[in-house]
């Protein structure tokens, strides 16, 4: 019983090892999330100030209009997709962005949009 332990605990490491290995958030992820959450085209913006707390991934971005947002998305990439992103324009606290498009009455009464 005493060889177990140490197997688990090497599998266990090994394991980590291995999650740690394939990165976190996918960039390209990030950016294809970013840009369907902005409405905005794949290359009309920066992303910047990048920051981990383990599963969630915060970032900052600045279109190429000079509009900037704080960002961020959930997950570690192959082993765990990443989600929707979700991104907060600077300046309009607890305003989530939306887009023209996906802007409606209902919406704009309560100022969203």
């Amino acid at each position: 019983m005493n060889y177990l332990l140490p197997r688990r605990a090497t599998l266990a490491m090994i394991s980590v090892a291995a999650l740690l290995s394939t990165g976190f958030a996918a960039t390209d992820a990030i950016e294809q999330n970013t840009a369907h959450a902005l409405g905005l085209d794949e290359g009309s913006f920066t992303i910047s100030d990048h920051s981990n707390d383990g599963i969630r991934t915060r970032y900052t971005v600045k279109t190429n209009t000079g509009r900037r947002y704080s960002c961020y998305v959930t997950g570690l990439g192959a082993s765990f997709p990443v989600s929707d992103a979700m991104c907060t324009e600077l300046g309009k606290a607890g305003q989530q962005a939306t887009t023209d498009a996906s802007c409606n009455a209902l919406l704009k009464a309560a100022g969203k949009c």
